[in-house]
Protein backbone atom coordinates (compact mmCIF):
# COMPACT_ATOMS: atom_id res chain seq x y z
CA UNK A 1 0.00 0.00 0.00
CA UNK A 2 1.30 3.44 -0.97
CA UNK A 3 2.13 5.57 2.06
CA UNK A 4 0.50 8.98 1.84
CA UNK A 5 1.19 12.31 3.48
CA UNK A 6 -0.88 15.45 3.82
CA UNK A 7 0.30 18.80 2.48
CA UNK A 8 -1.32 22.23 2.43
CA UNK A 9 -1.53 24.21 -0.81
CA UNK A 10 -2.87 27.55 -1.94
CA UNK A 11 -2.37 30.14 -4.64
CA UNK A 12 0.14 32.09 -2.58
CA UNK A 13 -0.22 35.68 -1.41
CA UNK A 14 -2.34 37.75 -3.80
CA UNK A 15 -5.66 39.50 -4.37
CA UNK A 16 -7.94 37.13 -2.50
CA UNK A 17 -7.78 33.34 -2.18
CA UNK A 18 -7.94 32.33 -5.85
CA UNK A 19 -6.97 29.38 -8.05
CA UNK A 20 -6.84 29.30 -11.85
CA UNK A 21 -7.89 26.52 -14.23
CA UNK A 22 -4.36 25.20 -14.75
CA UNK A 23 -3.85 24.92 -10.98
CA UNK A 24 -7.17 23.10 -10.53
CA UNK A 25 -6.27 20.63 -13.28
CA UNK A 26 -2.94 19.79 -11.62
CA UNK A 27 -4.62 19.37 -8.21
CA UNK A 28 -7.30 17.10 -9.70
CA UNK A 29 -4.61 14.68 -10.95
CA UNK A 30 -4.00 13.68 -7.34
CA UNK A 31 -7.65 13.20 -6.35
CA UNK A 32 -9.71 10.05 -6.80
CA UNK A 33 -13.33 10.50 -7.91
CA UNK A 34 -14.67 9.83 -4.42
CA UNK A 35 -12.12 12.03 -2.61
CA UNK A 36 -12.83 15.49 -1.23
CA UNK A 37 -10.59 18.51 -0.76
CA UNK A 38 -10.57 20.14 2.66
CA UNK A 39 -10.57 23.95 2.60
CA UNK A 40 -9.28 25.40 5.87
CA UNK A 41 -10.14 28.74 7.45
CA UNK A 42 -6.56 29.79 6.68
CA UNK A 43 -7.10 29.75 2.91
CA UNK A 44 -5.35 26.43 2.40
CA UNK A 45 -6.40 23.18 0.74
CA UNK A 46 -5.34 19.91 2.36
CA UNK A 47 -4.36 17.20 -0.10
CA UNK A 48 -2.94 13.71 0.40
CA UNK A 49 -0.09 12.75 -1.92
CA UNK A 50 2.18 9.67 -2.15
CA UNK A 51 5.06 10.25 0.24
CA UNK A 52 7.66 8.75 -2.10
CA UNK A 53 6.69 11.24 -4.85
CA UNK A 54 6.57 14.29 -2.57
CA UNK A 55 9.42 16.27 -4.16
CA UNK A 56 8.31 15.89 -7.77
CA UNK A 57 4.64 16.57 -6.94
CA UNK A 58 5.52 19.73 -5.01
CA UNK A 59 7.73 20.81 -7.92
CA UNK A 60 4.79 20.28 -10.29
CA UNK A 61 2.47 22.31 -8.05
CA UNK A 62 4.99 25.13 -7.78
CA UNK A 63 5.46 25.20 -11.56
CA UNK A 64 1.82 26.36 -11.93
CA UNK A 65 2.09 28.92 -9.13
CA UNK A 66 0.79 26.89 -6.19
CA UNK A 67 2.49 27.35 -2.81
CA UNK A 68 3.03 24.22 -0.70
CA UNK A 69 3.35 24.02 3.07
CA UNK A 70 3.73 21.30 5.71
CA UNK A 71 0.72 20.26 7.81
CA UNK A 72 0.92 19.94 11.59
CA UNK A 73 2.81 21.89 14.24
CA UNK A 74 4.15 24.59 11.95
CA UNK A 75 3.54 28.28 11.32
CA UNK A 76 0.63 28.47 8.89
CA UNK A 77 0.90 30.45 5.68
CA UNK A 78 -0.22 34.04 6.22
CA UNK A 79 -3.96 34.60 6.26
CA UNK A 80 -4.57 37.77 4.28
CA UNK A 81 -7.25 40.28 3.34
CA UNK A 82 -8.23 40.76 -0.30
CA UNK A 83 -6.03 43.84 -0.85
CA UNK A 84 -9.01 45.75 -2.22
CA UNK A 85 -7.13 49.07 -2.39
CA UNK A 86 -4.19 47.75 -4.36
CA UNK A 87 -0.81 46.12 -4.02
CA UNK A 88 1.24 49.06 -2.80
CA UNK A 89 -1.37 50.83 -0.68
CA UNK A 90 -2.15 47.76 1.41
CA UNK A 91 1.39 46.43 1.53
CA UNK A 92 1.23 43.21 -0.45
CA UNK A 93 5.04 43.07 -0.91
CA UNK A 94 5.38 43.16 2.90
CA UNK A 95 2.81 40.38 3.30
CA UNK A 96 4.63 38.25 0.71
CA UNK A 97 8.00 38.76 2.38
CA UNK A 98 6.63 38.04 5.85
CA UNK A 99 5.03 34.83 4.60
CA UNK A 100 8.30 33.80 2.94
CA UNK A 101 10.17 34.26 6.21
CA UNK A 102 7.81 32.47 8.61
CA UNK A 103 5.50 29.96 6.87
CA UNK A 104 6.42 26.35 7.59
CA UNK A 105 8.61 26.98 10.64
CA UNK A 106 8.31 24.29 13.30
CA UNK A 107 6.55 25.37 16.52
CA UNK A 108 5.09 23.56 19.57
CA UNK A 109 1.56 23.82 18.15
CA UNK A 110 0.02 25.12 14.91
CA UNK A 111 0.54 28.90 14.82
CA UNK A 112 -1.80 31.22 12.94
CA UNK A 113 -0.58 34.58 11.65
CA UNK A 114 -2.93 36.99 9.88
CA UNK A 115 -2.35 40.19 7.92
CA UNK A 116 -4.67 42.99 6.89
CA UNK A 117 -3.86 46.03 4.79
CA UNK A 118 -6.12 48.52 6.59
CA UNK A 119 -8.07 49.01 9.85
CA UNK A 120 -11.20 47.30 8.49
CA UNK A 121 -9.40 44.07 9.33
CA UNK A 122 -10.74 41.63 6.70
CA UNK A 123 -7.80 39.27 7.32
CA UNK A 124 -8.99 38.91 10.95
CA UNK A 125 -5.64 39.76 12.59
CA UNK A 126 -7.35 40.36 15.94
CA UNK A 127 -8.55 36.73 16.08
CA UNK A 128 -5.22 35.09 15.30
CA UNK A 129 -2.21 34.11 17.40
CA UNK A 130 -0.25 36.92 15.77
CA UNK A 131 -1.94 39.67 13.79
CA UNK A 132 -0.58 42.50 11.64
CA UNK A 133 -2.55 45.58 10.64
CA UNK A 134 -1.16 48.15 8.19
CA UNK A 135 -1.76 51.72 9.35
CA UNK A 136 -0.82 54.17 6.57
CA UNK A 137 2.92 53.53 6.08
CA UNK A 138 3.51 51.52 9.25
CA UNK A 139 2.37 48.30 10.90
CA UNK A 140 0.74 47.41 14.21
CA UNK A 141 1.44 44.02 15.77
CA UNK A 142 -1.15 42.16 17.86
CA UNK A 143 -0.81 38.90 19.81
CA UNK A 144 -3.04 36.46 21.67
CA UNK A 145 -6.22 36.44 19.61
CA UNK A 146 -8.43 33.34 19.92
CA UNK A 147 -11.37 32.82 17.58
CA UNK A 148 -13.07 29.78 19.14
CA UNK A 149 -14.24 28.47 22.49
CA UNK A 150 -15.80 30.01 25.57
CA UNK A 151 -12.49 31.76 26.30
CA UNK A 152 -12.32 33.39 22.84
CA UNK A 153 -10.82 36.85 22.91
CA UNK A 154 -9.45 39.63 20.75
CA UNK A 155 -5.68 39.99 20.46
CA UNK A 156 -3.97 42.89 22.21
CA UNK A 157 -1.59 45.44 20.73
CA UNK A 158 2.05 44.51 21.37
CA UNK A 159 3.90 47.03 19.19
CA UNK A 160 2.83 49.83 16.88
CA UNK A 161 4.18 52.05 14.10
CA UNK A 162 6.67 49.41 12.91
CA UNK A 163 8.59 49.71 9.66
CA UNK A 164 8.56 46.60 7.42
CA UNK A 165 12.03 45.55 8.65
CA UNK A 166 11.03 46.05 12.29
CA UNK A 167 7.90 44.00 11.62
CA UNK A 168 9.81 41.07 10.07
CA UNK A 169 12.34 41.11 12.90
CA UNK A 170 9.69 41.28 15.64
CA UNK A 171 7.51 38.50 14.24
CA UNK A 172 10.50 36.22 13.68
CA UNK A 173 11.74 36.87 17.24
CA UNK A 174 8.31 36.06 18.69
CA UNK A 175 8.07 32.81 16.71
CA UNK A 176 11.60 31.79 17.70
CA UNK A 177 10.88 32.58 21.37
CA UNK A 178 7.71 30.47 21.26
CA UNK A 179 9.53 27.66 19.45
CA UNK A 180 12.28 27.57 22.09
CA UNK A 181 10.17 28.10 25.22
CA UNK A 182 6.74 26.65 24.46
CA UNK A 183 5.85 23.25 25.88
CA UNK A 184 5.03 20.38 23.54
CA UNK A 185 1.54 20.93 22.01
CA UNK A 186 1.10 24.15 24.02
CA UNK A 187 -0.97 26.60 21.98
CA UNK A 188 0.36 30.12 21.55
CA UNK A 189 -2.68 31.41 23.47
CA UNK A 190 -1.84 29.22 26.51
CA UNK A 191 1.85 30.05 26.14
CA UNK A 192 1.08 33.77 26.40
CA UNK A 193 -1.15 33.21 29.44
CA UNK A 194 1.70 31.31 31.10
CA UNK A 195 4.60 33.64 30.37
CA UNK A 196 2.91 37.01 29.82
CA UNK A 197 3.13 39.02 26.61
CA UNK A 198 5.78 41.37 28.06
CA UNK A 199 8.26 38.48 27.83
CA UNK A 200 7.97 38.63 24.04
CA UNK A 201 9.62 42.04 23.83
CA UNK A 202 11.92 41.95 26.85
Amino acid sequence: MVKKMKIAINGGIGFGAKLNAKQLLVISKYLNEDEELELTTFQQLYLEIPEDQKDEIIEEFESVGLACYPVGNFVKSLRICNFCKGEEEEGMPVAKELNRRIAGKAVPFTLKVAYTGCPIGCGEPMLSDIGIMKMKDHYNLYVGGKAKGKDAEVGSLLMDSLTPEELYDSVEKIINFYSQNGKKRETFYKFLKRIGKDQLIS
